[in-house]
């Protein structure tokens, strides 16, 4: 017994022994775990806001705005790229989509930029280029309408939904109601197959003769809009859709880049880029002929590269 009790001490020391050489390290791990910034802010309404914010702290901040029904993610190429050459790179997933919180209201416009706000006003951006693409373009616009441009140097539109998309009698060269009540339609009875469909055809262009399809694009589409609540997404049609954001346009008083594929199936770009260009003062509008809805994508060296030219 005497030999069991020895043995037993034993082994409580060296249990106690080594818990004293863990503990530090556990220690170190739980503070570093209790200082680590949070990825969400909190929008006006209390809905959490997920985000990114790469490359260095000190650097002169490009935020992006994603387009529907993704997420940050869509802006993966040019924020690798550009946190690379010295930015501080900041991307946010919109209200319902990605990793932010599934609220069931306030998908509409004025909230998205609102949220825009909330992001730059908790990481105190300043002196930031705004990049919107698709529906992220619309909320660039309505958020310098709504809160000005006293956070923003310069603005750059992608493909962008503005200044408005569908057709009505002061749009009357606008894509018709019924397009998109039809994408209502097709979300509501499988929406999966519907990212599948426009990822696969129109948004890449891969529909069209001689495209080589590329089946991570897709893939990687379909993921980011799945994440998404159907609720959000579903609302956000009608905000990327039928949003007049021409009284916005022309509050834009900082430098402006429109940057449009001409093959464009999704944003056509006679009522949107180009339309765009004209309403914004001394906007320069960059063409990128036979591009797709997805040059962010599909183009991303020569975005990329447009892009750091003009964030210089």
């Amino acid at each position: 017994m005497k030999l069991v009790s020895k043995i037993l001490a034993g082994s409580s020391l060296a249990i106690a022994a080594a818990s004293a050489i863990v503990s530090p390290a556990a220690a170190s791990n739980e503070q570093v775990a209790k200082q680590a910034p949070s990825q969400y802010i909190n929008a006006n309404d209390g809905t959490p806001l997920f985000y990114k914010d790469w490359g260095p702290k000190n650097g002169p901040v490009i935020a992006f705005s994603h387009g529907w029904p993704l997420s940050s993610d869509s802006w993966e190429a040019q924020m690798l790229f550009l946190a690379d050459k010295g930015f501080r790179v900041i991307a946010h997933d919109r209200r319902g989509h990605g990793r932010s919180g599934q609220t069931w209201t306030n998908h509409h416009m004025d909230q998205y930029a609102d949220d825009l706000a909330a992001v730059l006003n908790a990481l105190d951006v300043r002196d930031a280029v705004l990049v919107g693409f698709s529906t992220g373009g619309g909320e660039v616009a309505r958020y310098v309408g709504r809160h000005g441009t006293a956070r923003v140097k310069k603005v750059v539109f992608v493909g962008a939904v503005t200044p408005i998309m569908v057709k009505n009698a002061a749009n009357p060269n606008g894509v018709p109601l019924d397009v998109f009540d039809g994408i209502r339609k097709a979300s509501i009875e499988n929406r999966s197959q519907l990212y599948k469909d426009i990822a696969s055809g129109p948004f890449f262009g891969f529909n069209r003769e001689g495209a080589k399809s590329s089946a991570g694009l897709i893939d990687n589409f379909w993921r980011q809009g799945m994440e998404g609540s159907h609720k959000a997404t579903f609302d956000s049609i009608k905000a990327f859709s039928e949003t007049n954001f021409v009284e916005d346009l022309k509050r834009v008083n900082v430098p402006t880049l429109v940057i449009h594929g001409t093959d464009d199936q999704i944003v056509p770009i006679d009522i949107t880029g180009r339309a765009t260009a004209k309403l914004v003062k001394g906007a320069k509008l960059i063409e990128y002929a036979g591009g797709p809805h997805g040059i962010t994508d599909t183009h991303k060296d020569r975005l990329n590269q447009d892009l750091l030219n003009f964030a210089k």
